[in-house]
């Protein structure tokens, strides 16, 4: 006689935010599926639906709440998280619906909130049978790359921030348990690591870097050790992962991963939040790591390892900036001629600091700045793009697109210069059907424009 098994609660899930927040959604799932859940992909399939939310800036969170308002609409069974869980009382005066709210990295709270709107169905029979999911666990990002979270918090107290009061503290993460999920990464396919943090150089600051033994050795909790382990793993070809370091703030012993890169043990690659350039700007800010010989180091970096790509972000019409200190901006991004940069208006965010700080400026010249850095950086980044063009770069492959009246497939990638969904693409003509997305593969640059490279791949 068969036993009919009953079926295990669905869980969808909307994920908003940056890629820490993303760590945390899989975080979440990986839990709720090793408690018996499967995952829908649709409001309809599930019996639950959990929004983790962001809450930096006021457009982040009327997006988060549009979210929410779209679940409940949809589905009417709602379970909210993240950043903007500590607004609780503002999500439930508009949605009185909610089943509950959790604030950031509240995992056992999201569970346990999970597991009374939609009791697990776990038996014996259930827990012998085998589950279809890599050992890694769960994963919203394609399986060829994926975030490697490896700390909590911040320590710093920047006045447009309130990350620290969202997340709390820096709590970094013990070094051997980062390595170990990172080589199940690796193990279970993926090609590359985005290491992230909100501060990937205080990398064990907390902790004292305190060491832990890997593989018969001792490795402290800092970023440089964590970079050279991360920079041996292999798969089971022997193939490295790129490994890519976000949110590195340029403390001097930052210095110390650039040989690491030289060597190709890590990407050449570095996404530094410098914010701003002219000192009465970063003083006002309170920004870490305001050393005056930044454009010296630089040029150091890229004398040791000349292909690293450095990207980063800029506020523009933060309180006080004069036009002196914009232009000042302007002219340190001549010589520091970066490879990658994004722009924000500066905008008030409930509970810091800076909101303030005297002198606002007007809307209308938040507006002009912004135009103007954003022309500035698209002409260095077409510059420097162009200089690629014959270059035979290394790519992985994102997406294979459908073939066109000739028969043609093309295919969408990345250079190492370019991370996931924030940085530019090389797109590319024509590949064979032997390439698959995730393959890591050597094109040669035909074409570039401002912010993306067009070639075709290498004849092997």
């Amino acid at each position: 006689m068969a036993i009919e098994l009953p079926s295990p609660p669905k869980v969808g899930m909307v994920s908003l935010g940056c890629p820490k927040a993303l760590v945390d959604s899989e975080r979440i799932l990986t839990r709720l599926r090793a408690d018996g859940y499967d995952m829908s992909p649709d409001y309809s399939g599930a019996d639950v639906v959990l929004v983790n939310t962001c809450g930096f800036l006021d457009s982040a969170k009327e997006e988060s709440l549009a979210a929410i308002g779209e679940a409940i609409a949809e589905n009417g069974r709602v379970i909210v998280t993240g950043c903007m869980g500590n607004e609780a009382e503002v999500i439930r005066a508009r949605f009185p619906q909610v089943l509950a709210v959790t604030g950031a990295h509240q995992y056992e709270a999201v569970v346990e909130a999970v597991h009374d709107a939609a009791p697990p169905e776990l038996s014996p029979y259930l827990d012998l049978i085998p589950q279809a999911y890599d050992e890694a666990g769960v994963k919203l990002t394609p399986r060829h790359y994926g975030y490697l979270k490896i700390s909590e918090g911040c320590n710093h107290a920047c006045s447009f921030c309130i990350i620290p009061s969202l997340r709390g503290k820096l709590a970094s993460r013990r070094i051997d348990a980062v390595l170990r999920e990172a080589e199940k990464l690796v193990q279970a396919g993926t090609r590359e690591l985005l290491v992230i943090s909100q501060d990937t150089s205080a990398y064990g600051v907390d902790v004292r870097h305190e060491e832990r033994m890997w593989k018969g050795h001792p490795v402290r909790t800092h970023m440089t050790d964590l970079a050279r382990e991360l920079g041996q793993l292999t798969d089971a070809q022997g193939r490295r992962p790129w490994v890519r370091l976000h949110y590195v703030y340029p403390y001097p012993h930052v210095d110390a991963v650039i040989p690491l890169m030289a060597e190709g043990l890590l990407t050449p690659y570095l996404d530094i939040p410098f914010q701003h350039a002219a000192p009465s700007v970063l003083k006002a800010m309170k920004r870490p790591a305001n050393d005056a010989k930044v454009l010296q180091r630089l040029r150091q970096w890229r004398a040791i390892c000349p292909d690293i790509a450095i990207r980063s972000s800029f506020v523009v019409g933060f309180p006080g900036e004069t036009e002196a200190d914009f232009q000042y901006l302007l002219d340190w991004l001549d010589e520091a001629q970066l490879d990658r940069v994004g722009a924000f208006r500066f905008e008030p965010v409930e509970g810091a600091t800076a909101n303030h700080l005297p002198d606002p400026v007007p809307e209308a010249v938040k507006e002009e700045r912004y135009a103007r850095i954003m022309e500035k950086t698209a002409a260095i980044s077409a510059a420097k793009l162009q200089a690629k063009v014959g270059r035979t770069l290394q790519v992985i492959i994102d997406e294979i697109g459908a073939p066109d009246e000739d028969g043609d497939v093309g295919a969408t990638g990345r250079s190492q210069a370019d991370a996931p969904e924030i940085d530019g693409n090389v797109y590319l003509r024509d590949v064979g059907p032997e390439v698959q997305v995730g393959d890591i593969i050597d094109v040669i640059v035909e074409d570039a424009d401002e912010h993306d490279l067009y070639g075709v791949a290498a004849q092997t």
